[in-house]
């Protein structure tokens, strides 16, 4: 047997399973958490405003959080938020980062793109100190009783086993 290093899963703002249990865990046992999708699928970045700006086949449009009622609920989570990300000097996309790295040291998001100037961007939220006030008013602001939909399609959903308690 060997002790495991790392755990990697999904883990935003408004992807909060991993806190029922696995983010302890990893802690107690002295794993990293490896925190895949950390900007929401670019949601938290901002920019995605139009669904049909998207290419036919892109991931995120047979999921329930980015269709319909359910886009145009998360949509307006969007502004606080970019109200908080304007007061902390950062861009929506380094304020989602920047909330990872506060919530704990073993905590480690990565996130993807395809362009250099995200790259560079996303590098820039390890400069980014949040007050624990700051944190609280994330929290708040988008969390599972927030984010309108679920994560994946019905029939991906009912094989996932981490979204309750």
């Amino acid at each position: 047997m060997h002790p495991i290093a790392a755990v990697q899963t999904e883990y935003s703002l408004w992807t909060r399973n991993a806190e029922i249990a696995v983010l302890a865990a990893c802690k107690e046992l002295g794993a990293a958490f490896v925190a895949f999708s950390p900007v929401a699928r670019g949601f938290l970045g901002g920019e995605l405003r139009d669904m049909s700006a998207l290419p036919a086949k892109d991931i995120r449009l047979p999921m329930p959080r980015f269709q319909g009622e359910n886009f145009q609920k998360n949509l307006k989570l969007l502004d606080g938020f970019a109200d908080i990300a304007r007061a902390q000097g950062c861009t929506m996309g380094q304020l989602a980062l920047a909330w990872l790295l506060a919530k704990g040291e073993h905590i480690h998001p990565i996130p993807g793109t395809t362009r250099l100037d995200h790259l560079s961007e996303n590098a820039g939220a390890a400069d980014i100190q949040l007050s624990s006030e700051t944190v609280r008013q994330l929290d708040a602001l988008i969390n599972p009783a927030t984010v309108s939909g679920t994560r994946y399609p019905a029939a991906v959903q009912a094989e996932i086993d981490t979204e309750g308690a």
